[in-house]
Order: C-alpha cells, then sequence, then structure tokens
C-alpha cells in the first residue's frame, strides 16, 4: 500500500497486511460479482440494473525504479496498478519536483504509466513526482488522490513534507490547480527572479503536499503560473505568500490501528507509533492584482450621438478632448463617466455635429510608459459610427415607403380609417407594481441625459379609504448615475399609491419630451418579511477593518454565494438588517480596510494582501414574520474550514456522484418490488 508523506506507520507488518487485503478484496469482489452475474443470467432474462458506481480508486502495485530508491541515473519511472488507469488533465496536475525546464513525457498503457524526465538528472538531488489526483480508474474516473513518487540521484532521500490549503481570498474558495512552491532563498526577490526549488499542485479541494524536502527554513508562495517558468512575473497571475518563515520537521504520535475481520467485526486494535510530517495546516490565500499598466483598450461611436472611451485601469482624472472638427469646449457634450473612469460615455449636444461621419480629435490621457510610470500621452481619433446618418436616412426612407404600400393596400380594401402619427417622446420607465419591498427604491430611468426636469409636475398620492391624498416625496438623481433618477418616499405596508408624470416632466437634450404616465404602486406587508440582526464577538472589532477610514461590513448571500444584502457594523459590533425575503442565507463579514464598501485585491509589490473575508459556518434559514439574531466570532474557527460546504463549488461534482448512486439504488428497489 502506497504511504501517505504526512502520515506513514514506516512500511510495518500490519500496514502491509492492509495493502494485501485491499488489492485482494478488491479482486475478490469482481469474482463474486461475475459469478452472480452468471447465476442470474441462468435464471432470467432482462436488462441488468446496473449496481452501484464503484468508487475505489486505482491501488499502485509496483514501479521501476522502486519507490524510494537510491543512485537512480536514468530518469524513466515505470508505475503499475491493479486495474486499467487514465490520466484526467496530466498538464494541470502532475508536477515535478524540482521544476523542470522541459515538460516531462508522461504516458499511459494498460495498466502502467510511464514518465520520461527530459532535462539530466542533477546529482544526489531528491526527485518526486506529484500526481495530484490525476490518476483515475478507466471506467468510473475515481481518483487516486494524493499520490506522489519519489527517488534520489545520491546515497540519501530527502523525505521531509510540508501541507496546506489554497484559498481564493475573495471568497475563501478552495483553488485547484495552483502551484505552491518552496524558496530556500528568504528573499522576497527570489519569487520575481528565480523558480522553486519544490513544487506541488492543488487537488480538488484546495489541498497541497510538498514532498521531498531537505532540512532547513523555507518561503512559501502560490502562484498560477501562466508562462510554466515557476517565478511571478506576470499581473495576471493570481499569487499568495506567507509571511512567517516554513521550517519543515516531523512528529511521532501513537495512534490506533484497527485490523478488520469483515465490515462489521473488529479483529484487533493495536496503538503504533505513526510519523507526521510537519508544518500540515499551511493556508495561503490567493489573488490576481488589479491591473496598473494604463492604455486605451478601444474607442467606440456606437451610435450618431455618443462615443465611449475604454480605458484599461481606473483614474482619478478624466482625459482632455481638443476637437479638430467640431466646436471646442465642455458644452458640445455631456459627460457620462463611471465612478472609475475607466469607461466614459461621451454625449453630443448639437446635431449638426454628430450627424458628421467622423468625428476627429486628440485625446490626451495618463498611460503607462516603458518604465512603468505614468505620463502623458496624446492619440489622435477618427471615430466613424457603426451607422452612418445616410444610412440612417435611407433606412427612414424606405420605412415610409413600406407605410405608403400599406396605407395603398388598406384603401383598395376599403378602409379608409386614418391612422394618426404618433408623435415621437422622450421613453421613460418608472419601476413599480402591486408587489413592492418596503426598502425599495422607486426609480425613473430615461435613455439618454436630461436638459431638464419640473419638480411640479411629478405627484404621488396615498389612498386612504376612498380618498387619494398628496404625498411628500423626495426626487433626486442617483448617484453616479446620469440618466437615472430616485423617488424617496416613507412607503407604508399594504397600502396603495400612484405615481403621475404630467406630460413634458422630462425634457431630454434632444428636445424630446416625456408623455403623461401614471404608475401603481402597492407594498408588501411586515409579515412577509424576516429580520436579522448579527453580533460579532470577540477581537474582531479592533483587528479587522479598523485601519484609518476602515470598517467592517457584514453580507448576506444566497446558496450560490451571491451578494444580497450588506449592512455595515457599529462600533457595538452589531449589524442589522431588516425587510429580509424570506430564504436561506448565510453570513460573510468583509474587512474593508479603505472604507470604500467593496473587497479589494491586494498588490505584490507594495506587499499588501487582499481585504479580508469570512464565512459564518452555517445557513440561516429565514421565515416570514420571524426575527433572528446570531452572535458571532469570526476568529474563532480557522479560516480554511469557515466557508460552509455546501456554497463550495467543488463538493458539487461529490454530490452529483452520490446523488447517481442513490438514483440507482432507488431504480433497483423499485424493480424488486414488481418482481
Amino acid at each position: 500500500m502506497a504511504q501517505s508523506p504526512i502520515k506513514s506507520n514506516r512500511n510495518t507488518p500490519v500496514s502491509r497486511c492492509h495493502a494485501m487485503s485491499r488489492k485482494g478484496g478488491k479482486i475478490w469482489s469482481r469474482l463474486v460479482l461475475a459469478g452472480l452475474m452468471v447465476l442470474g443470467g441462468c435464471a432470467s432474462i432482462g436488462n441488468p440494473d446496473g449496481g452501484p458506481y464503484d468508487e475505489t480508486p486505482p491501488v499502485f502495485v509496483g514501479s521501476t525504479p522502486a519507490r524510494g530508491a537510491l543512485n537512480v541515473k536514468d530518469g524513466k519511472v515505470t508505475l503499475s496498478f491493479d486495474e486499467y488507469v487514465k490520466l484526467e488533465k496530466a498538464s494541470e496536475k502532475i508536477v515535478v519536483s524540482p521544476p523542470q525546464v522541459q515538460q516531462p513525457i508522461i504516458k499511459t498503457s494498460g495498466k502502467k504509466i510511464t514518465v520520461s524526465i527530459e532535462d539530466s538528472l542533477k546529482e544526489n538531488t531528491t526527485y518526486t513526482i506529484d500526481f495530484n489526483d490525476a490518476i483515475v480508474d478507466n471506467n468510473e474516473g475515481n481518483p487516486l488522490g494524493n499520490f506522489a513518487f519519489a527517488f534520489s540521484t545520491g546515497e540519501v532521500i530527502d523525505t521531509l513534507a510540508v501541507s496546506g490549503t489554497v484559498l481564493d481570498a475573495q471568497n475563501l474558495e478552495p483553488v485547484q490547480g495552483m502551484l505552491v512552491g518552496l524558496h530556500e532563498e528568504l528573499d522576497d526577490s527570489a519569487f520575481t527572479t528565480l523558480p522553486f526549488v519544490r513544487v506541488s499542485r492543488t487537488d480538488a479541494e484546495g489541498r497541497f503536499t510538498i514532498r521531498g524536502i531537505a532540512p532547513g527554513s523555507y518561503r512559501a508562495y502560490a502562484l498560477k503560473d501562466m508562462n510554466q517558468n515557476f517565478r511571478f512575473d506576470q499581473k495576471a497571475e493570481a499569487i499568495g505568500w506567507l509571511d512567517s518563515l516554513v521550517v519543515p520537521r516531523t512528529e511521532v504520535r501513537m495512534e490506533p490501528d484497527t485490523t478488520w475481520i469483515d465490515s462489521l467485526t473488529i479483529d484487533t486494535i493495536r496503538i503504533l507509533p505513526v510519523t507526521h510530517y510537519l508544518p500540515e495546516d499551511l493556508v495561503l490565500l490567493t489573488f490576481t492584482e488589479e491591473p496598473t499598466f494604463r492604455y486605451l483598450v478601444k474607442n467606440e461611436r456606437t451610435a450618431l450621438n455618443k462615443f465611449t472611451l475604454i480605458f484599461s485601469t481606473p483614474s482619478d482624472t478624466l482625459p482632455l478632448i481638443e476637437p479638430l472638427n467640431f466646436p471646442q469646449g465642455d458644452s458640445a457634450y455631456i459627460v457620462e463617466a463611471n465612478p472609475r473612469n475607466d469607461t466614459i460615455t461621451y454625449w453630443m449636444r448639437d446635431t449638426l455635429v454628430y450627424y458628421q461621419d467622423t468625428l476627429s480629435m486628440c485625446l490626451t490621457y495618463m498611460a503607462t510608459d516603458t518604465l512603468g510610470l505614468l505620463s502623458p500621452r496624446t492619440d489622435t481619433l477618427r471615430l466613424v459610427p457603426k451607422k452612418t446618418r445616410a444610412k440612417q436616412l435611407a433606412e427612414e426612407a424606405k420605412k415610409r415607403k413600406e407605410e405608403e404600400k400599406e396605407l395603398e393596400k388598406r384603401l383598395k380594401r376599403g378602409d379608409s380609417t386614418v391612422v394618426k402619427k404618433q408623435d415621437p417622446v422622450l421613453p421613460v420607465k418608472v419601476n413599480g407594481g402591486s408587489s413592492m419591498d418596503l426598502n425599495a427604491v422607486v426609480t425613473i430611468t430615461v435613455n439618454e441625459p436630461l436638459a431638464s426636469y419640473n419638480d411640479s409636475a411629478l405627484h404621488l398620492v396615498r389612498k386612504v379609504d376612498t380618498l387619494w391624498v398628496d404625498e411628500p416625496f423626495v426626487f433626486r438623481r442617483q448617484k453616479a448615475k446620469l440618466m437615472t433618477y430616485e423617488l424617496l418616499a416613507e412607503w407604508r405596508p399594504e397600502e396603495e399609491y400612484k405615481l403621475t408624470l404630467d406630460s413634458a416632466a422630462f425634457t431630454g437634450i434632444y428636445g424630446l419630451s416625456s408623455k403623461k404616465t401614471d404608475t401603481n404602486l402597492r407594498f408588501n406587508s411586515l409579515e412577509k418579511y424576516s429580520s436579522f440582526v448579527l453580533t460579532l464577538l470577540g477581537p474582531i472589532n479592533q483587528q479587522a477593518g479598523k485601519q484609518a477610514g476602515g470598517q467592517l461590513i457584514a453580507q448576506l448571500v444566497d446558496k450560490s454565494d451571491k451578494l444580497i444584502r450588506q449592512a455595515v457594523v457599529d462600533d457595538d459590533g452589531r449589524a442589522e438588517f431588516y425587510f429580509v425575503k424570506p430564504a436561506t442565507y448565510y453570513v460573510r463579514l468583509l474587512a474593508d480596510d479603505n472604507g470604500n464598501g467593496v473587497w479589494d485585491t491586494g498588490l505584490w509589490d507594495d506587499r499588501r494582501r487582499a481585504e479580508r473575508v469570512f464565512y459564518y459556518g452555517k445557513a440561516i434559514e429565514m421565515r416570514e414574520n420571524w426575527d433572528y439574531s446570531e452572535e458571532w466570532d469570526p476568529l474563532a474557527k480557522p479560516i480554511e474550514r469557515q466557508k460552509p460546504d455546501d456554497l463550495k463549488k467543488n463538493k458539487k461534482e461529490k454530490r452529483e456522484r452520490k446523488s447517481k448512486n442513490q438514483q440507482r439504488e432507488e431504480q433497483k428497489r423499485k424493480k424488486q418490488k414488481k418482481k
């Protein structure tokens, strides 16, 4: 039986017996199954029910050279297993230590796997081939997890190992396929200039084990190595690191070892010394840096009357535009910029200007130069719309002809009804309805910037008995939204409102005005909601999110880990949620160090980590008209054990496999009942 580098019985007779029992039990079970199928075939003819899925992984039975061999001179390794095997995502999962310049050649043939190391073998070096969970059986795809093979080119084989978990810093999701490496060079610059000395990859649960380590002190790093050079040299590569040094060591613990007569009967229980390889609980939180190289990604003119500039990174300032064939000055257009100033739309005011097929301008903006510094850059842009004015006029003429033909057809049929043409109006959308949330914000959206709006043309009334009574309200433009406005009022549960917009309440910059509209609003009763109060315990209020301008934010997420609601934690450690729709929620906590209300990534050059995230470990089922409260110390449980399994993406495959087995068992029981 293959020894685990983390927990070993030192090849005691008991552990060898276990290996033989496992192999023999698997063969015997197959023989029995074959015999039963033959006997069943004699009794009746019918479709087989399939039976449950085989969930047993392949068993390693031998190799050339032997596992742990010394003085190996040939880089070719052949591994044998007890059944036909195949490799899944070999290039992503299998890693050789020390790292190889040329990729090893790995092949499967029946029950064998061959690995040919193409680089010249180094003298007096321990080599490990970490297969992760790439080896699976040929039929059901059951993985042989945590499997590695080691040999040495010298007289000694290094046997120390360290283990741990890699998590995504933003959501604590286990990260699969992440390279984890050690540097014996303790200066941070080694991460960007030198390849790792020992490496491994994470499995589906984010777990890793780095094997074949010599005694000493190391730095540990995680890297999504996109160019396979075993160093961090691209901003798009996800990274993580540990501040403390990693010192591999061993520890012997006395643990029970059980021998079974069968699946229900214990033969003997012996207390044996077991070697543990430490540390085995390293946790690396990874993130991908925000791009810092600033450039103009794209410029586009999606319509005649507007154009958009898209930049690679945010900016504190807007670019400068010098028109070459249209009037100078801010009055020529209205600027619509997102909060990051990386996507900016310019709405042209003058129809005579934007009817031009080409808008020419000089654009000056801050861009990253060859030295990696921000400096002014000027580009000349010539913007052409997707649909020119000539094409637009042609389409309008074609539409008029079609309308005239339709009119002629109706007149020939004797239909002389005059269809009055509607004057063009400014479209206005009001979000309303008969089942509004009490905390909903009523918004009014237009499809072009407004030249003006008339407050007195908006009327909000509430139904009291049979009468409509005027209600006070506040009308304003939403923050960072150019064409969305909000109407705020004291909404009462189970009461009806009506919002009336008089004609010409809104006028756009192109002269169109809105028509009269009525929107009915009815708000839900209090009984349809839950309330939730979260109280944080422990030192979290002093340790997280309390930097200058920082804050703690409690978040409610759904079963897909999607953010539903969030609330700032007050000075007493409380976060309050009212008018919560009944559903299943999970609680997440964000240490918002810069106080901008969103999660921010880290930056290697400043050795700044991503903002911390914590998960409350269980679901909260909220029902109608219930008040809930929970107390939670986010630092009480290790970070790698906080995220509930129901939210982890890698757990879905296991649940699906289990579900298939349950379905087969259910089908089998139904067939037996029919018989």
